[in-house]
């Protein structure tokens, strides 16, 4: 058979594909030899036509346990794999599924002698390696010129992304963490010091089932012949989503027949910050020479004016597999871009179009509230506790349940109520060299005054905390409650605050950014009694329940939720919230094409969540405090689109509290 000859339909096989999938995943499942790219459009049926393919091959008379489909999870391979059993027969349970770690340690448990290791190696879980990493750190701070070296999940995101990426340990810190440049020499010591030790004592952890897979096939031709041999036909899923390694195993693992089926969308490539390489699917047609490409266009999901405006999006983009998704569904509302005078008014609106779609028979579970990141829904979440509209937020952290939030909020309390015992021990344990005794002490002596806050200034203490505590009450006695607007006093006390955050956390220039939202939201505040009784109030569950686990909603809740842990889901109507620019897409993007070409992918992985209704919300007078400007133009990717792809309307004058 040529290399990209096609099998033929024939009437003896069990599953009649003709009828079963539209022409283009016909297409891809009935073409069988040689390089294969499927641009698989969102909500196109990718993982309907990876199924049919499984049984099809297999269906074919092509051994099963010859057919390898690589996922990014093992429940994603189970349920192909599954789907693929029902669809035929059994004999799909012996394809070999699993992810690309599971399969390089079954590769590298078999032929680890070649690459000096034992075949007994253990596995570093994430805990295990962070608690390695922990220990190495703490030798390395007896003898680092600085005491400042960032903490071990820091590290770990840092050692992994130098992996997966590819890159030089140097160019990921610069990268990614700028602030932390001064710790580099440190470290690079403690990575160092983090190989030598799994070396040792042979230990791989999860990036090393990668890097171990690629150097054996990379540096062992008679073994790479073996392994390639024993899969006649590849197929990988979400190929976007690989990392350089990941596109280098595939290459060497496809050998000299190269039936290799890789299935993913360009446009839905967003997971930079893990190591995801664009590159990869752009490169596909380069790497495997004469390589099809077959695009699934044909939607299920969406209506078409919902559609109509996310191809207008993604034709943008600089670089990309052109697709036009279409739909045979009927009717739909035109996506709607609302302008709100302040955050606050865009809350309102969000709210009560989520009222009014309730109210219409939509179940809150079938709405979703996407932003860009976790602190864009913080003034949102405030609105829906006080409608008593029941949520759960999944990415990025509740807004009154996150440390520092907590931290700035309990300075705040006893500012309004000095007596607040709980807020005095948290704020006074912030401070270097206080403990657990000296905190009540401090807290009895101010009580015992009867004064209040100004009962601080008469607790002297000698020990090493004294220049901590003189902090702490230069802070109380600069603040005049009865004069100073509610929003410059959150100022002030995250200008007092700020040197904390930078010591405790190492992602303190994202959590500044929440802080500086706290302002923002006290700004709609006259009272500081007013504002901490909404901050409060009770906060709902958070956790991320059977409605993303199973797919089956137990509860009827409003899904609040970050773009990217949206990715696969979808939802009758979708609500993406500060679509404004500078915001979405960031500033820091705007500066970097390939970031900014990330952010246009993300914007339409958050549009093509939508089935019938979409709506696009903005405040139109935002002042960035980081950039001393007024932000008040819509996300330059829905910015001038015509009126017949985006409807535009204000959010108009709702009640204020």
């Amino acid at each position: 058979m040529s290399k990209n000859s096609s099998l033929p339909l024939n009437r003896r096989f069990q599953i009649q594909y003709d009828t079963e999938l539209n022409s283009a995943q016909l297409e891809a499942v009935m073409a069988t030899n040689g390089p294969l790219l499927v641009i698989a459009g969102a909500g196109s049926g990718k993982t309907r036509t990876l199924t049919y393919r499984v049984a099809r091959l297999v269906e074919e008379g092509v051994a099963p346990a010859s057919i390898l489909l690589l996922t990014f999870t093992r429940k994603a391979a189970q349920q192909m794999l599954q789907r693929a059993s029902d669809l035929l027969d059994r004999r799909c349970d012996n394809v070999a599924g699993g992810t690309f770690h599971s399969f390089g340690n079954l590769i590298l448990r078999r032929y680890a002698p070649a690459l000096g290791l034992a075949s007994n190696f253990s596995i570093l879980d994430r805990v295990d390696a962070e608690a390695l990493i922990s220990m190495l750190r703490k030798e390395a701070g007896d003898t680092a010129a600085s005491h400042s070296l960032p903490r071990k999940h820091t590290l770990a995101n840092i050692f992994s992304r130098t992996v997966n990426k590819m890159m030089p340990l140097e160019d990921v810190v610069y990268d990614d963490y700028p602030h932390m440049t001064g710790e580099l020499e440190a470290i690079d010591k403690i990575f160092q010091a983090y190989h030598r030790y799994k070396k040792e004592n042979n230990f791989l952890d999860f990036d090393d089932l990668l890097v171990y897979q690629l150097k054996l096939l990379k540096n062992n031709p008679d073994l790479r012949h073996r392994i390639s041999s024993a899969y006649q036909y590849v197929m990988v899923d979400e190929y976007q989503d690989t990392n350089a390694i990941q596109a280098r195993i595939l290459y060497l693992l496809t050998g000299s027949n190269q039936n290799i089926m890789v299935v993913g969308d360009d446009s839905q490539s967003i997971y930079a910050f893990r190591g995801a390489n664009f590159r990869n699917i752009m490169q596909f047609p380069e790497m495997f020479p004469g390589a099809r490409i077959i695009t699934l266009e044909e939607n299920y999901r969406s209506v078409q004016p919902v559609l109509n405006l996310t191809n207008s999006i993604i034709e943008q983009a600089k670089e990309k597999y052109s697709k036009q998704l279409f739909t045979r569904k009927t009717g739909g509302n035109l996506p709607l871009l609302v302008d709100a005078r302040n955050e606050n008014e865009q809350s309102l609106f969000v709210v009560d179009r989520i009222q009014q779609l309730h109210q219409q028979g939509i179940a809150l579970n079938q709405i979703a509230v996407l932003f860009r990141a976790g602190f864009h829904s913080f003034d949102l979440e405030i609105e829906l506790t006080r409608s008593q509209l029941p949520f759960i937020k999944v990415g990025g952290f509740k807004f009154v349940e996150s440390a520092h939030i907590k931290d700035v909020l309990a300075h705040l309390r006893v500012i309004s109520n000095p007596y607040d015992r709980i807020s005095w021990y948290r704020i006074l344990l912030l401070i270097a060299k206080i403990g657990p005794a000296s905190a009540r002490k401090i807290y009895e002596s101010v009580v015992g005054e009867g004064v209040g806050l100004a009962g601080l200034q008469t607790v002297e203490m000698k020990s090493a905390a004294a220049a901590g505590l003189k902090r702490l009450k230069d802070l109380f006695s600069m603040l005049d409650t009865h004069e100073m607007p509610l929003e410059k006093i959150g100022e002030t006390v995250i200008d007092y605050y700020l040197p904390i955050l930078k010591d405790r956390y190492d992602d303190h220039p994202k959590r500044a950014k929440d802080l500086e939202q706290l302002v923002a939201i006290m700004e709609r505040y006259s009272s500081l009694v007013k504002f901490l009784t909404d901050m409060a109030l009770e906060p709902p569950n958070t956790a991320v329940d059977d409605t993303f686990t199973t797919g089956k909603p137990q509860e009827d809740r409003l899904v609040l939720s970050t773009i990217h842990s949206a990715k696969g889901l979808e939802w009758h109507t979708v609500f993406i919230i500060w679509a404004l620019d500078g915001r979405f897409p960031s500033s820091h993007a705007l500066i970097k094409d390939g970031e900014l070409e990330e952010e246009l992918r993300l914007m339409y992985v958050a549009a093509t969540r939508a089935c019938e209704n979409l709506y696009f919300t903005y405040p139109n007078q935002v002042y960035d405090r980081s950039l001393g400007i007024v932000l008040n133009h819509p996300s330059r990717f829905i910015d001038m689109m015509p009126d017949d792809i985006l409807e535009k309307q204000s959010a108009g004058p709702q009640s204020w509290y």
